[in-house]
Protein backbone atom coordinates (compact mmCIF):
# COMPACT_ATOMS: atom_id res chain seq x y z
CA UNK A 1 0.00 0.00 0.00
CA UNK A 2 1.29 3.49 -0.79
CA UNK A 3 2.78 5.39 2.12
CA UNK A 4 1.99 9.07 2.83
CA UNK A 5 5.54 10.39 2.61
CA UNK A 6 6.68 13.80 1.34
CA UNK A 7 8.22 12.02 -1.64
CA UNK A 8 4.85 10.60 -2.64
CA UNK A 9 3.17 13.94 -2.18
CA UNK A 10 5.66 16.20 -3.90
CA UNK A 11 7.54 14.38 -6.66
CA UNK A 12 8.01 11.22 -8.63
CA UNK A 13 4.47 10.78 -9.96
CA UNK A 14 4.14 13.73 -12.29
CA UNK A 15 2.06 15.75 -9.84
CA UNK A 16 4.48 18.56 -9.12
CA UNK A 17 2.81 21.04 -11.48
CA UNK A 18 -0.71 20.29 -10.23
CA UNK A 19 0.41 20.63 -6.62
CA UNK A 20 2.16 23.94 -7.25
CA UNK A 21 -0.97 25.39 -8.86
CA UNK A 22 -3.20 24.06 -6.09
CA UNK A 23 -1.00 25.56 -3.36
CA UNK A 24 -1.17 28.96 -5.07
CA UNK A 25 -4.97 28.75 -5.32
CA UNK A 26 -5.44 27.60 -1.72
CA UNK A 27 -3.22 30.46 -0.48
CA UNK A 28 -6.06 32.85 -1.38
CA UNK A 29 -8.17 31.55 1.52
CA UNK A 30 -8.60 34.17 4.23
CA UNK A 31 -11.48 32.90 6.41
CA UNK A 32 -10.83 31.45 9.88
CA UNK A 33 -12.81 28.64 11.54
CA UNK A 34 -13.69 27.84 15.16
CA UNK A 35 -12.14 24.50 16.24
CA UNK A 36 -15.03 23.95 18.68
CA UNK A 37 -17.70 24.10 15.96
CA UNK A 38 -18.27 21.41 13.30
CA UNK A 39 -18.05 22.43 9.66
CA UNK A 40 -21.56 21.11 9.03
CA UNK A 41 -24.18 18.77 10.51
CA UNK A 42 -27.50 17.60 9.09
CA UNK A 43 -30.15 14.88 9.26
CA UNK A 44 -31.11 12.79 6.24
CA UNK A 45 -31.98 9.28 5.05
CA UNK A 46 -29.49 6.82 3.55
CA UNK A 47 -29.62 3.46 1.81
CA UNK A 48 -27.47 0.98 3.76
CA UNK A 49 -27.05 -2.81 3.86
CA UNK A 50 -29.70 -2.65 6.62
CA UNK A 51 -32.17 -0.77 4.38
CA UNK A 52 -33.10 2.92 4.25
CA UNK A 53 -32.45 4.50 7.66
CA UNK A 54 -32.36 7.90 9.32
CA UNK A 55 -28.84 9.34 9.32
CA UNK A 56 -26.89 12.03 11.15
CA UNK A 57 -24.09 13.43 9.01
CA UNK A 58 -21.18 15.18 10.75
CA UNK A 59 -18.33 17.05 9.09
CA UNK A 60 -15.70 17.62 11.74
CA UNK A 61 -13.52 20.70 11.55
CA UNK A 62 -9.99 19.31 11.70
CA UNK A 63 -6.54 20.50 10.76
CA UNK A 64 -7.18 19.43 7.19
CA UNK A 65 -6.10 16.79 4.72
CA UNK A 66 -2.32 16.32 4.64
CA UNK A 67 -2.44 15.62 0.89
CA UNK A 68 -4.25 18.93 0.37
CA UNK A 69 -1.52 20.76 2.25
CA UNK A 70 0.90 19.51 -0.39
CA UNK A 71 -1.46 20.70 -3.14
CA UNK A 72 -4.23 18.17 -3.28
CA UNK A 73 -7.18 17.24 -5.44
CA UNK A 74 -8.20 19.53 -8.26
CA UNK A 75 -11.87 19.70 -7.23
CA UNK A 76 -11.72 19.63 -3.42
CA UNK A 77 -12.31 22.86 -1.51
CA UNK A 78 -12.96 21.25 1.87
CA UNK A 79 -9.44 21.96 3.10
CA UNK A 80 -10.28 25.66 2.80
CA UNK A 81 -12.73 25.11 5.66
CA UNK A 82 -10.19 23.49 7.97
CA UNK A 83 -8.68 25.02 11.11
CA UNK A 84 -5.37 26.81 10.76
CA UNK A 85 -2.32 25.20 12.33
CA UNK A 86 -2.73 21.63 11.13
CA UNK A 87 -4.32 20.08 14.23
CA UNK A 88 -7.34 20.30 16.55
CA UNK A 89 -7.24 19.11 20.16
CA UNK A 90 -9.17 16.15 21.53
CA UNK A 91 -11.36 18.39 23.69
CA UNK A 92 -12.21 20.69 20.78
CA UNK A 93 -13.18 17.74 18.56
CA UNK A 94 -15.40 16.31 21.29
CA UNK A 95 -17.01 19.75 21.67
CA UNK A 96 -17.88 19.50 17.96
CA UNK A 97 -19.49 16.10 18.57
CA UNK A 98 -21.55 17.62 21.40
CA UNK A 99 -22.79 20.37 19.06
CA UNK A 100 -23.88 17.72 16.57
CA UNK A 101 -25.72 15.72 19.24
CA UNK A 102 -27.51 18.88 20.33
CA UNK A 103 -28.55 19.51 16.73
CA UNK A 104 -29.92 15.98 16.49
CA UNK A 105 -31.83 16.28 19.78
CA UNK A 106 -33.44 19.52 18.63
CA UNK A 107 -34.38 18.35 15.14
CA UNK A 108 -35.05 14.60 15.27
CA UNK A 109 -37.78 12.62 16.98
CA UNK A 110 -35.30 9.90 17.92
CA UNK A 111 -31.56 9.17 17.58
CA UNK A 112 -30.45 8.24 14.06
CA UNK A 113 -29.50 4.62 13.42
CA UNK A 114 -26.70 5.71 11.06
CA UNK A 115 -23.87 8.11 11.92
CA UNK A 116 -21.70 9.45 9.09
CA UNK A 117 -18.48 11.24 10.07
CA UNK A 118 -16.32 13.11 7.60
CA UNK A 119 -13.43 15.55 7.89
CA UNK A 120 -11.70 17.72 5.32
CA UNK A 121 -9.33 14.77 4.89
CA UNK A 122 -9.22 11.32 6.51
CA UNK A 123 -10.95 10.43 9.77
CA UNK A 124 -8.54 7.50 10.22
CA UNK A 125 -5.46 9.72 9.80
CA UNK A 126 -4.29 10.16 13.38
CA UNK A 127 -2.80 13.56 12.53
CA UNK A 128 -6.40 14.72 12.01
CA UNK A 129 -8.26 12.64 14.56
CA UNK A 130 -6.08 11.03 17.23
CA UNK A 131 -6.54 7.50 18.57
CA UNK A 132 -7.92 8.83 21.86
CA UNK A 133 -10.57 10.88 20.05
CA UNK A 134 -11.44 8.04 17.68
CA UNK A 135 -12.08 5.71 20.61
CA UNK A 136 -14.11 8.36 22.46
CA UNK A 137 -16.28 8.90 19.39
CA UNK A 138 -16.83 5.15 19.12
CA UNK A 139 -17.96 5.06 22.74
CA UNK A 140 -20.23 8.07 22.21
CA UNK A 141 -22.11 6.30 19.41
CA UNK A 142 -22.05 2.80 20.86
CA UNK A 143 -25.86 2.78 20.97
CA UNK A 144 -26.20 3.32 17.20
CA UNK A 145 -26.53 0.60 14.58
CA UNK A 146 -23.99 1.71 11.96
CA UNK A 147 -21.27 4.31 11.45
CA UNK A 148 -19.51 5.55 8.33
CA UNK A 149 -16.04 7.09 8.57
CA UNK A 150 -14.16 8.51 5.60
CA UNK A 151 -10.50 7.85 4.88
CA UNK A 152 -7.88 7.63 2.18
CA UNK A 153 -6.80 4.00 1.73
CA UNK A 154 -3.39 4.61 3.34
CA UNK A 155 -4.92 4.85 6.81
CA UNK A 156 -7.40 1.95 6.66
CA UNK A 157 -6.26 -0.57 9.26
CA UNK A 158 -8.35 -3.21 10.97
CA UNK A 159 -6.97 -2.18 14.36
CA UNK A 160 -8.49 1.30 13.93
CA UNK A 161 -11.79 -0.14 12.73
CA UNK A 162 -11.82 -2.35 15.82
CA UNK A 163 -12.45 0.72 18.01
CA UNK A 164 -15.97 0.73 16.53
CA UNK A 165 -16.58 -2.99 16.14
CA UNK A 166 -15.51 -3.54 19.76
CA UNK A 167 -18.59 -1.44 20.59
CA UNK A 168 -20.59 -3.68 18.22
CA UNK A 169 -21.24 -0.86 15.76
CA UNK A 170 -21.41 -1.99 12.15
CA UNK A 171 -18.76 0.08 10.40
CA UNK A 172 -18.31 1.26 6.83
CA UNK A 173 -15.15 2.91 5.62
CA UNK A 174 -15.90 5.48 2.91
CA UNK A 175 -12.96 5.80 0.53
CA UNK A 176 -12.65 8.71 -1.90
CA UNK A 177 -11.45 6.59 -4.80
CA UNK A 178 -12.95 9.05 -7.37
CA UNK A 179 -12.39 6.66 -10.29
CA UNK A 180 -11.19 3.12 -10.90
CA UNK A 181 -8.99 4.43 -13.74
CA UNK A 182 -5.54 5.22 -12.38
CA UNK A 183 -4.65 7.66 -15.15
CA UNK A 184 -7.82 9.72 -14.58
CA UNK A 185 -7.26 9.72 -10.81
CA UNK A 186 -3.64 10.85 -11.21
CA UNK A 187 -3.93 13.33 -14.08
CA UNK A 188 -7.46 14.76 -13.68
CA UNK A 189 -8.07 14.49 -9.94
CA UNK A 190 -4.42 14.74 -8.83
CA UNK A 191 -4.78 11.90 -6.33
CA UNK A 192 -1.64 9.91 -5.70
CA UNK A 193 -2.77 6.32 -4.98
CA UNK A 194 -3.74 3.48 -7.30
CA UNK A 195 -6.77 1.21 -7.61
CA UNK A 196 -4.63 -1.53 -6.09
CA UNK A 197 -4.43 0.54 -2.89
CA UNK A 198 -8.24 0.68 -2.78
CA UNK A 199 -8.31 -3.11 -3.14
CA UNK A 200 -5.81 -3.42 -0.28
CA UNK A 201 -7.98 -1.18 1.93
CA UNK A 202 -10.99 -3.38 1.13
CA UNK A 203 -8.90 -6.39 2.23
CA UNK A 204 -8.21 -4.66 5.56
CA UNK A 205 -11.95 -4.08 5.96
CA UNK A 206 -12.64 -7.74 5.17
CA UNK A 207 -10.16 -8.80 7.86
CA UNK A 208 -11.86 -6.46 10.32
CA UNK A 209 -15.22 -7.96 9.35
CA UNK A 210 -13.95 -11.47 10.05
CA UNK A 211 -12.69 -10.40 13.47
CA UNK A 212 -15.86 -8.44 14.37
CA UNK A 213 -18.51 -9.93 16.62
CA UNK A 214 -22.17 -8.87 16.52
CA UNK A 215 -21.66 -6.38 13.67
CA UNK A 216 -20.23 -6.10 10.18
CA UNK A 217 -17.58 -4.10 8.33
CA UNK A 218 -17.63 -2.97 4.71
CA UNK A 219 -16.43 -0.33 2.27
CA UNK A 220 -18.34 2.46 0.57
CA UNK A 221 -16.54 3.73 -2.54
CA UNK A 222 -16.93 7.40 -3.45
CA UNK A 223 -16.58 8.15 -7.14
CA UNK A 224 -16.31 11.55 -8.83
CA UNK A 225 -18.25 12.11 -12.01
CA UNK A 226 -16.59 14.41 -14.52
CA UNK A 227 -13.37 15.67 -12.98
CA UNK A 228 -11.68 18.40 -15.04
CA UNK A 229 -10.25 17.58 -18.47
CA UNK A 230 -12.85 14.91 -19.34
CA UNK A 231 -15.63 15.42 -21.86
CA UNK A 232 -19.20 14.48 -20.96
CA UNK A 233 -19.04 11.15 -22.79
CA UNK A 234 -15.64 10.29 -21.30
CA UNK A 235 -17.00 11.05 -17.83
CA UNK A 236 -20.02 8.79 -18.34
CA UNK A 237 -17.93 5.90 -19.66
CA UNK A 238 -15.41 6.28 -16.84
CA UNK A 239 -18.15 6.18 -14.21
CA UNK A 240 -19.89 3.12 -15.67
CA UNK A 241 -16.57 1.27 -15.75
CA UNK A 242 -15.60 2.48 -12.27
CA UNK A 243 -18.92 1.52 -10.65
CA UNK A 244 -18.61 -1.99 -12.06
CA UNK A 245 -14.98 -2.41 -10.99
CA UNK A 246 -15.66 -1.17 -7.46
CA UNK A 247 -18.71 -3.39 -7.01
CA UNK A 248 -16.56 -6.32 -8.10
CA UNK A 249 -14.14 -5.88 -5.19
CA UNK A 250 -14.94 -8.15 -2.27
CA UNK A 251 -15.99 -6.07 0.74
CA UNK A 252 -17.26 -3.04 -1.22
CA UNK A 253 -21.04 -3.10 -0.78
CA UNK A 254 -21.91 0.50 -1.78
CA UNK A 255 -20.77 2.81 -4.56
CA UNK A 256 -21.64 6.49 -4.26
CA UNK A 257 -21.19 8.18 -7.63
CA UNK A 258 -21.16 11.93 -7.03
CA UNK A 259 -21.02 14.60 -9.75
CA UNK A 260 -18.44 17.36 -9.41
CA UNK A 261 -19.58 20.71 -8.08
CA UNK A 262 -17.43 23.84 -8.33
CA UNK A 263 -15.91 24.63 -4.92
CA UNK A 264 -13.87 27.70 -4.06
CA UNK A 265 -10.06 27.62 -3.87
CA UNK A 266 -9.75 24.78 -6.38
CA UNK A 267 -8.39 24.23 -9.86
CA UNK A 268 -11.91 23.41 -11.03
CA UNK A 269 -13.00 26.84 -9.78
CA UNK A 270 -10.31 28.55 -11.85
CA UNK A 271 -11.21 26.50 -14.93
CA UNK A 272 -14.92 27.22 -14.45
CA UNK A 273 -14.46 30.98 -14.35
CA UNK A 274 -12.12 30.78 -17.34
CA UNK A 275 -14.78 29.03 -19.41
CA UNK A 276 -12.97 25.69 -19.39
CA UNK A 277 -15.28 23.58 -17.25
CA UNK A 278 -18.97 22.77 -16.95
CA UNK A 279 -20.30 20.50 -14.19
CA UNK A 280 -21.94 17.31 -15.47
CA UNK A 281 -25.48 17.14 -16.76
CA UNK A 282 -28.02 15.52 -14.47
CA UNK A 283 -29.00 13.42 -17.49
CA UNK A 284 -25.47 11.99 -17.36
CA UNK A 285 -25.92 11.04 -13.71
CA UNK A 286 -29.19 9.29 -14.56
CA UNK A 287 -27.52 7.51 -17.50
CA UNK A 288 -24.79 6.06 -15.29
CA UNK A 289 -27.29 4.89 -12.70
CA UNK A 290 -29.45 3.27 -15.39
CA UNK A 291 -26.46 1.50 -16.96
CA UNK A 292 -25.24 0.09 -13.64
CA UNK A 293 -28.57 -0.76 -11.98
CA UNK A 294 -28.01 -4.48 -12.62
CA UNK A 295 -24.98 -4.60 -10.32
CA UNK A 296 -25.19 -6.56 -7.07
CA UNK A 297 -24.33 -3.59 -4.86
CA UNK A 298 -26.00 -0.44 -3.59
CA UNK A 299 -25.46 2.31 -6.18
CA UNK A 300 -26.35 5.87 -5.12
CA UNK A 301 -25.63 9.45 -6.12
CA UNK A 302 -25.86 12.80 -4.34
CA UNK A 303 -25.79 15.72 -6.82
CA UNK A 304 -24.76 18.54 -4.47
CA UNK A 305 -25.76 21.97 -5.72
CA UNK A 306 -28.03 20.54 -8.40
CA UNK A 307 -29.63 23.09 -10.69
CA UNK A 308 -27.03 25.79 -10.07
CA UNK A 309 -24.33 26.93 -12.51
CA UNK A 310 -21.69 25.60 -10.10
CA UNK A 311 -23.41 22.25 -9.60
CA UNK A 312 -24.66 19.45 -11.85
CA UNK A 313 -27.49 20.81 -13.94
CA UNK A 314 -29.58 20.51 -17.08
CA UNK A 315 -31.53 23.41 -18.58
CA UNK A 316 -33.00 24.82 -15.36
CA UNK A 317 -36.55 23.72 -16.10
CA UNK A 318 -36.19 20.02 -15.34
CA UNK A 319 -33.40 19.99 -12.75
CA UNK A 320 -35.61 19.45 -9.71
CA UNK A 321 -37.56 16.65 -11.39
CA UNK A 322 -34.43 14.78 -12.41
CA UNK A 323 -32.88 15.31 -8.97
CA UNK A 324 -36.02 13.82 -7.39
CA UNK A 325 -35.76 10.79 -9.67
CA UNK A 326 -32.11 10.33 -8.65
CA UNK A 327 -33.03 10.45 -4.96
CA UNK A 328 -35.87 7.96 -5.61
CA UNK A 329 -33.39 5.65 -7.30
CA UNK A 330 -31.05 5.92 -4.30
CA UNK A 331 -33.75 4.50 -2.04
CA UNK A 332 -35.45 2.02 -4.39
CA UNK A 333 -32.60 1.03 -6.77
CA UNK A 334 -35.19 0.98 -9.55
CA UNK A 335 -34.05 2.52 -12.87
CA UNK A 336 -37.66 2.84 -14.09
CA UNK A 337 -37.89 6.09 -12.09
CA UNK A 338 -35.99 7.81 -14.92
CA UNK A 339 -38.69 6.86 -17.44
CA UNK A 340 -41.00 9.26 -15.60
CA UNK A 341 -38.94 12.39 -16.34
CA UNK A 342 -38.27 14.03 -19.67
CA UNK A 343 -37.40 17.44 -21.09
CA UNK A 344 -36.59 19.05 -24.42
CA UNK A 345 -33.01 19.64 -23.19
CA UNK A 346 -32.32 15.90 -23.48
CA UNK A 347 -31.73 16.53 -27.18
CA UNK A 348 -29.03 19.09 -26.37
CA UNK A 349 -27.47 16.71 -23.83
CA UNK A 350 -27.43 13.88 -26.39
CA UNK A 351 -25.63 16.15 -28.85
CA UNK A 352 -23.09 17.15 -26.19
CA UNK A 353 -22.40 13.50 -25.38
CA UNK A 354 -21.87 12.76 -29.06
CA UNK A 355 -19.87 15.82 -30.11
CA UNK A 356 -18.00 17.25 -27.09
CA UNK A 357 -14.28 16.54 -26.90
CA UNK A 358 -11.94 16.94 -23.95
CA UNK A 359 -9.69 19.28 -25.98
CA UNK A 360 -12.58 21.58 -26.98
CA UNK A 361 -14.90 21.81 -23.98
CA UNK A 362 -17.33 22.73 -22.65
CA UNK A 363 -19.54 22.56 -25.70
CA UNK A 364 -22.43 24.20 -23.77
CA UNK A 365 -22.78 25.95 -20.44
Amino acid sequence: MSQPSPEVYERGKGMDAHNQVMREIRAKKDKQYDPHEPTRVWLDEDNTPDGVVQSLTIILNTGGCRWARAGGCTMCGYVAESVEGGSVTHDALMDQIDVCLEHEAENADEPADLIKIYTSGSFLDEREVGAKTRKAIAETFADRERIVVESLPDFVEREKIADFTDEEISTDVAIGLETATDRVRHDCVNKYFDFADFEAACAEARDADIEASGCDVGVKAYLLMKPPFLSESEAIDDMVSSVRRCAGVDGCHTVSMNPTNVQRYTMVDDLFFGGGYRPPWLWSVAAVLERTADIDAIIVSDPVGHGSDRGPHNCGECDDRVQKAIKDFDKRQDPSVFEQVSCECETTWEYVVEAETSYGMPLTR
